[in-house]
């Protein structure tokens, strides 16, 4: 099967619209949820006219490409992420990139938001809330020693799982969307960055998030201005 023939199979692929297209800039991004015979469940991110410029890419560069890039980035610097299955980006008659990811569902976790606004620190208890803010600030300052900048770290780009096995509360967290992250020269920009933007942008009680601050710059290796509540 030629490269043009294997996008033009998944691009057929139709499900369900979690993300709904998306349209700026004369481009368009969306995601849905294909659920397989076998019933698995995919994600795929449709992109069409959706390009990013850089110093390395002048003329643009379809952004799914760059996601990818980040996304297998992840995995070698121990920062859990969906798994890709495929992706690729081609050009339709008029000229316009088509882009399109596809990733597997990170079975059994959750948008952070989600756990709770279910009950999850009401169920698991103070001592799980706590673990989960160290687990969390210990996955973004790994990510941010590497030298990467997420560019849009809200707290629906944290996903996590929480399980009680046995006498033991076990965390594991996770990254998502990540098509305008980054490598930056300085980790303490990446830093600053991302983190007054999720400052803004999470709901997390002042405790909380001075909590999360105090993991994450024991992580980190450093203080970073006007993140304390």
């Amino acid at each position: 099967m030629t490269a043009a023939m294997a996008f033009e199979q998944w691009w057929q692929l139709q499900g369900e619209w979690v993300e709904a297209p998306n349209r700026r800039r004369g481009g368009e991004s969306g995601v849905q949820r294909l659920l397989l015979e076998e019933g698995r469940v995919l994600y795929a991110k449709r992109q069409v006219g959706h390009s990013y410029r850089s110093l390395r890419y002048p003329f643009g560069r379809p952004t799914v490409l760059r996601e990818r890039d980040a996304l297998l980035a992840l995995g070698r610097i121990g920062v859990k992420a969906p798994n890709v299955l495929y992706c690729a980006a081609q050009k339709d008659p008029r000229g316009a990139w088509r882009g399109l990811l596809v990733s597997e569902e990170l079975s059994g976790f959750q948008e952070i938001q989600r756990w709770y606004a279910e009950g999850g620190r009401e169920r698991f208890g103070a001592q799980a809330n706590d673990l989960l803010l160290e687990q969390v600030a210990q996955m973004l300052a790994r990510f941010h020693r590497a030298g990467w900048q997420h560019g849009c770290l809200y707290q629906k780009h944290v996903f996590v799982r929480v399980e009680q096995v046995g006498e033991r509360i076990e965390v594991e967290t996770a990254l998502l969307d990540l098509e305008k992250s980054r490598r930056r020269f300085s980790r303490g920009q990446a830093a600053r960055h991302d983190m007054l933007q999720l400052k803004r942008h999470s709901s997390w009680a002042a405790g909380d998030w001075d909590r999360l601050v105090y993991f994450y710059q024991q992580a980190f290796g450093s203080a970073i201005k006007g993140l304390q509540s």
